[in-house]
């Protein structure tokens, strides 16, 4: 396949495509993984977020490259990283209620997988503790650090570094590390963006030194996500979790040009009503496509740039055109998302292509909340 063709989406036997449906592109994401390793020195430091693919098969793929370790967000997604053989996983989430037995469960059960998970208060940490007392097991966790973010973590300073110790000395943890993510800074401009990824990992760097000066082994530390992925790559002996590259999307294209990475998942509608000489209704609703954006930012199509949507509802998206227009009740539109971590999710199987043609399917296995455990 030839990623450079303008018409590299179309699917020459569509006709066994049933809309609407979410549709990989497998050579497009082998070259993404491809990119991915040359961004950077040494695929060990590489550890891949799962939320975009939920998937078995592009964990597999990355395996193949010589990546070996994941990073996910539920437990679903940490369930499959084991059932497809991964070695090493972070739950990149702080485990409360029931999440605390469901981990453990994962940890007893896939022997064979590392686990680790976030903490950022003492009373989670008292709480694994005594969960993982009982169970007679150990939990691996990382201190979650709060950069700027004001989502989830603990402030980067002197009470990071007590919560540390505080892991030390509790029954069942071991302190391996600090997790850093930055999701807050999205800049366009990457000479700015730099600027704000090295001001707020400073501190980062600032607890790895005292915790080494207080005679604890060097702290690993998980670092970034897509937007930042450049700049900690180029960072010694931190990894970098980035997670969209794997298919990319419409709204990443356009906010990090200096990110080579292919858009590798579309979503196939069709046209289903011509209600209007100058409106055309496509199978492509809320369920669909991800739809917590503004209506002119949820899908772009490729073979269809000149629409302009004009309502959207959970089984259709009602579009605009010029009256003088030539599309057709079931015509195949191919529409890149702007966002595909969320629209992947909306799908339990995706439809693989090569060379224009599908030839498979991938079933999303961690889409929802729970796999067995």
């Amino acid at each position: 396949m030839d990623s450079t063709l303008n018409n590299w989406y179309e699917i020459k036997n569509a006709e066994q495509v049933d809309s609407p449906a979410l549709v990989i592109y497998r050579q497009r994401v082998v070259e993404n993984i491809n990119t991915l390793k040359k961004m950077i020195d040494d695929p060990e430091r590489l550890r891949p977020h799962v939320k975009t693919h939920k998937t078995k098969e592009p964990v597999q793929l990355m395996m193949e490259a010589g990546i070996q370790k994941f990073k996910c967000a539920t437990i679903a997604e940490a369930e499959m990283l084991a059932l497809a053989g991964v070695q090493d996983v972070l739950l990149a989430y702080q485990p409360v209620g029931p999440k605390i037995n469901r981990f453990l469960r994962l940890i007893k059960i896939y022997s064979s997988t590392h686990f680790s998970c976030l903490v950022d208060n003492l009373e989670s940490v008292k709480a694994l503790s005594e969960a993982a007392s009982k169970l007679e097991t150990e939990v691996t966790v990382y201190i979650d650090l709060n950069l700027g973010m004001n989502r989830t973590g603990i402030e980067p300073g002197e009470k990071a570094i007590q919560l540390y110790i505080s892991c030390r000395d509790s029954h069942g943890i071991v302190p391996v590390g600090l997790h850093a993510y930055d999701g807050h800074i999205k800049v366009t401009d990457f000479q700015k963006r730099t600027e704000e990824c090295n001001h707020a990992f400073t501190p980062v760097e600032r607890i790895k030194n005292k915790l080494i000066e207080k005679g604890f082994d060097k702290p690993a530390i998980v670092a970034g996500g897509s937007p930042t992925f450049p700049v900690h790559a180029k960072r010694k002996n931190v990894e970098c979790s980035p997670g969209t590259f794997i298919y990319w999307d419409k709204g990443y294209e356009s906010l990090y040009p200096e990110q080579h990475f292919l858009t590798a998942a579309l979503v196939v509608t069709r046209i289903v009503s011509l209600p209007a000489p100058n409106i055309l209704c496509l199978d492509l609703g809320h369920k669909s496509i991800s739809a917590e954006n503004e209506l002119q930012r949820r899908v772009h199509f490729l073979n269809a740039p000149e629409l302009k949507f004009v309502a959207h509802s959970e089984e259709h998206l009602v579009a605009e055109t010029p009256t003088e227009h030539k599309y057709k009740v079931g015509d195949v539109l191919y529409g890149l998302p702007f966002h595909i971590c969320p629209t992947v999710a909306l799908y339990d199987q995706a439809f693989v292509v090569e060379d224009q043609y599908v030839n498979g399917n991938w079933n999303i296995i961690a889409r929802g909340r729970r796999i067995e455990v």
